[in-house]
């Protein structure tokens, strides 16, 4: 058996450390990670750091030819293959409002949901008891988010679906854990849309990439269904569980405009 990791956004932020520690061991003895993302630049350099042979797929996730590709590779490495981790990072999100995001809203939908679910399609054609999912999702999906509606219903989809899945899934030993981080220092921030309502959320802070694939690793090999990496985000997941949600939608607002204020003076 031929054990593999495939993981998408794999050229930078949260997608590459994934790489980085798949390949150090974190997630056991792996034969070859698939790293997936648009840069072919920037993948190879990821594969010039590894100890692990990479396979490169230059691949736009958003096109339904992506994926045609993906099954033809897979198809084509079928013998005594096995997908050990597949791990869906890549992903972005657009702050304002949803008339200001505009297009970009419907490329949203396809990266962050659409992607997700055409991967562990294809992906669990080659999975075995074992194998292991973890799918990004974001703090976000915790609490419908106006100023960013769009995303935050991408990554409610991407837990629920993970959920959902993990279920589905156990009795022949394949879990998924859907992981809800904080924001990081990673591109995602590079072109964030209406500066203004990126301002009004970043209240919550940030947590490093680092710790937080650490975690998602943890948690994924233990069989969590969801991994809350960071502890502050595991309180406020607790408080929306038991607080109306208008009333902890209107918190967070009061909470951005309390920040927004602190850090204008």
């Amino acid at each position: 058996m031929r054990d593999i990791a495939i993981v998408s956004g794999a050229s930078s932020g949260l997608g590459r450390e994934f790489v980085r520690q798949l390949d150090l061991g974190a997630g056991g003895p792996l034969d070859e990670i698939w790293a997936i993302a648009r840069n072919e630049e920037a993948l190879n350099e990821v594969k010039a750091q590894c100890h692990t042979p990479v396979k490169v797929l230059a691949l736009d996730l958003t096109s339904d030819d992506a994926f045609k590709t993906l099954a033809s590779e897979l198809a084509a490495a079928a013998d005594g293959l096995n997908v050990q981790w597949l791990v869906n990072c890549a992903g972005f999100g657009k702050f304002g409002t949803f008339e200001e995001v505009g297009e970009a809203n419907a490329s949203m939908v396809k990266l962050n949901c659409l992607a997700v679910v055409e991967a562990c399609y294809q992906a669990l054609l080659y999975m075995h008891a074992g194998s292991r999912i973890v799918n990004i999702a974001s703090a976000a999906a915790l609490l419908p988010q106006p100023g960013l509606s769009t995303y935050g219903a991408t990554k409610r989809f991407v837990l629920d679906f993970s959920r959902a899945l993990d279920v589905e899934l156990g009795p022949v030993g394949i879990h998924v854990t859907a992981v809800c981080p904080k924001f990081m220092h990673t591109k995602f921030l590079d072109k964030p849309g209406d500066h203004g309502a990126l301002d009004r959320v970043l209240w919550i802070g940030f947590e490093d990439p680092r710790t937080c694939v650490r975690e998602s690793l943890r948690c994924a090999l233990r069989g969590k269904r969801v991994a809350i990496t960071s502890p502050d985000v595991r309180v406020m997941n607790a408080v929306c569980k038991v607080v109306p949600t208008d009333l902890a939608m209107a918190l967070e607002a009061k909470l951005g405009e309390w920040y927004t204020q602190r850090n204008a003076r």
